[in-house]
């Protein structure tokens, strides 16, 4: 495979064809390999950066799935907060543990129903950390 230029790829190409003479030794016709390596080159994506934005997107689907398992390590992180509390004083690793998956609850979704949740489950954080005196 051969690369030209800073994005454009060659595809295989044919191998050379031969001929038998008379005589019984082989003989190559080079105009069969340059008739096949012009029809055989390929042209792929042009761009780097194309196929990073290909990589990158993502649809609706994953986007509501990485957020709705966000919203659920928050309302654990909240469920063992309360356990702490109920039982004594709460641990600081608990409070720092809230205070990340807190901040990493999505704000925007695309649902308004799951975002209007992960918004109550944002401001319940935000409370707790403020009662603790964690900004």
């Amino acid at each position: 495979m051969k690369i030209y230029g800073a994005n454009a790829l060659a595809g295989p190409t044919a191998a050379p064809t031969s001929r038998r003479t008379s005589n019984g030794t082989f003989k190559l016709a080079s105009e069969g390999v340059q008739a096949a390596a012009a029809a055989g080159t390929l042209q792929t994506v042009t761009s780097i950066d194309a196929l990073l934005a290909l990589q990158g997107s993502e649809d609706a689907t994953e986007r509501r799935k990485r957020a709705v398992r966000k919203g659920r390590a928050a309302l654990d992180a909240l469920e063992d907060l309360k356990i702490a509390l109920l039982s004594g004083a709460p641990e600081p690793e608990n409070l720092r543990r809230l205070k990340v998956l807190g901040g990493e609850v999505p704000g925007e979704t695309g649902d308004p129903r799951l975002d209007g949740v992960l918004g109550e489950i944002r401001l319940r954080v935000e409370v707790e950390l403020a009662k603790a005196g964690i900004r």
